[in-house]
């Protein structure tokens, strides 16, 4: 089915092309308003599909607990605790919250209007209940269950939703005015095409996207200094520099799908950041099946590269890191302190050792480690990658370096957050082979930086770890990255977890 559809065959197209040809842009220095206007939008906003998820979950527990709550009230639990009420309030309430999802009672739109809901909400949990008694009575248990009960639970429940409804609508009207909840989108093309394409989603009821600028490679001759009230904020190798300091949520390319290789070219340069890519279709004759699209509103775009590890992904993910961070710290807590005592004994100087290296997005963060080199000759920015029978490195070092016992300290990190325990490796801002920045030597190297980089890999437990003294082990390190970016699932995380330690008992590379 994908494989006849024009706008699968044109996005697979891009992705291929993505590792070929020309090499991605570098990030330029930007402008003082683009950097000022980069700044205001430092913070996360708040994703709607978070919103709406929690909201789920909400309902869900109102409608639970007011039905328990009215049956320990009306039923004496002490005598005569029925299973099959808990068990009734539990199904009928997860089948409401169903039914309110399939009639998009959870769509933002909906929910800063809950006055034009109300009928359909009080459908939905009525005719919850009543599918309840129907079943109950062909299964000849109605009679087990108190009408008196069910009357006041669906009063009450009802009330809930409302009232919870009402709130949410304030809350969600004003997190859109303050910015607080909204999908922030860079429109990358200019002229024309661009204007037509911003009128048509501003005009869009409750619009929750809040255009942070336009990026354009051509002169201000070819293409306007300000379009539909907004400023050209640079080229795209500025608009690089400047999704590294916004929290930018998507990119829209504003080009007509006939300027094919201009489009392609863009998106080469552009696949490197964590954010959604979306090909207007606005303006475009052409026209797919509408599945093939997403839509703003009703905006046609067409889907070229979502973000990778997303919403509740990335929730996942994170309650992933912090349960087996803490496992992973008490199970080999006797190890950390065993090595600190170690290196104390051995030489003198701090235990840790910290280096810049770079995070998710190209951000620079610091990670630890067990110092393993004399304090006189570490060497912070690893221009110089340790090599076999390295002097710098201690007697302990080569023993805690050879069994990477030097980088448990990064469960602290990833307990912090500025690693996750699974993910590409972060390397030093400065790491080189044959005197080349990583960047330099492989195209598209920053793309590993779309998600958060990992204690452990896929690359490393592949035997993909130590020395870089050819350039084709760093490509190959960014080839199985890019692999476990685009295959991400917990399943692969836990799997890539458990093999680690196996793997590591072929200490062949590590110095």
């Amino acid at each position: 089915m994908a494989e006849n559809d024009p706008a699968m065959r044109f996005s697979s197209q891009a992705i291929r092309t993505f590792k070929e040809g020309e090499a991605p842009t570098a990030a330029a220095e930007l402008n003082p308003t683009a950097r000022q206007i980069a700044t205001q939008y430092r913070r996360d906003s708040m994703s709607p599909v978070m919103v709406s998820g929690v909201l789920r979950f909400v309902e869900f527990i109102l409608l639970a607990l007011s039905g328990l709550a009215i049956y320990a009230v009306y039923v004496d639990v002490h005598h005569a605790f029925l299973w099959q009420y808990p068990l009734l309030i539990l199904g009928t309430s997860a089948v409401a919250v169903i039914l309110l999802e399939i009639t998009d009672n959870y769509q933002i739109a909906r929910l800063r209007q809950p006055m034009n809901n109300l009928g359909t909400i009080i459908l939905v949990w009525g005719g919850t209940l009543a599918l309840t008694t129907v079943v109950g009575f062909f299964l000849k248990v109605s009679a087990d269950f108190s009408r008196f009960w069910l009357a006041s639970w669906f009063f009450t429940g009802l009330g809930l939703l409302l009232i919870l409804r009402f709130v949410m609508a304030r809350m969600v009207r004003r997190w859109a005015r303050n910015g607080a909840m909204e999908r922030r989108a860079v429109i990358v093309g200019g002229g024309q095409t661009a204007e037509t394409l911003i009128r048509s989603i501003e005009q869009q009821p409750h619009n929750d996207i809040r255009i942070c600028g336009i990026f354009d490679d051509r002169d201000d001759r070819r293409s306007p200094p300000i379009v539909a009230g907004y400023p050209k904020l640079g080229n795209i190798g500025a608009l690089i520099e400047f999704a590294r300091i916004a929290r930018i949520d998507m990119l829209i390319v504003a080009l007509p799908l006939t300027a094919e290789a201009r489009v392609l070219s863009l998106l080469k340069k552009l696949w490197v950041l964590p954010v959604d890519i979306r090909l207007s279709a606005h303006s475009n004759q052409l026209r797919f099946r509408p599945r093939s699209y997403s839509f703003i509103g009703s905006v046609p775009m067409l889907d070229v590269l979502d973000r990778p590890i997303n919403d509740w992904d990335s929730v996942a993910k994170r309650a992933f890191d912090i349960v087996f961070s803490l496992f992973g710290i008490v199970v080999f807590s006797p190890i950390m302190i065993a090595t600190a005592i170690a290196i104390k004994l051995e030489s003198k100087g701090p235990v840790f050792f910290k280096q810049k290296r770079h995070g998710f997005n190209n951000e620079v963060i610091d990670v630890y480690k067990f110092r393993s080199m004399y304090v006189d000759q570490c060497d912070p920015t690893a221009r110089n990658a340790v090599t076999k029978n390295d002097p710098r490195v201690t007697r302990v070092g080569r023993i805690i370096r050879k069994t990477s016992i030097d980088e448990l300290p990064q469960f602290f990190n990833s307990l912090i957050g500025n690693l996750s325990l699974v993910g590409p490796r972060p390397h030093a801002v400065s790491a080189q082979s044959h005197n080349r920045l990583y960047h330099e030597v492989v195209d598209g190297y920053f793309a590993r930086h779309r998600v958060k980089p990992g204690v452990t890999g896929w690359a490393q437990i592949n035997g993909w770890r130590g020395e870089i003294d050819h350039d084709d082990k760093i490509k190959m390190r960014t080839e199985y990255d890019l692999y476990y970016i685009e295959n991400w699932s917990l399943w692969f995380d836990l799997k890539i977890l458990l093999l680690t330690p196996i793997r590591l008992l072929n200490t062949e590379n590590a110095y």
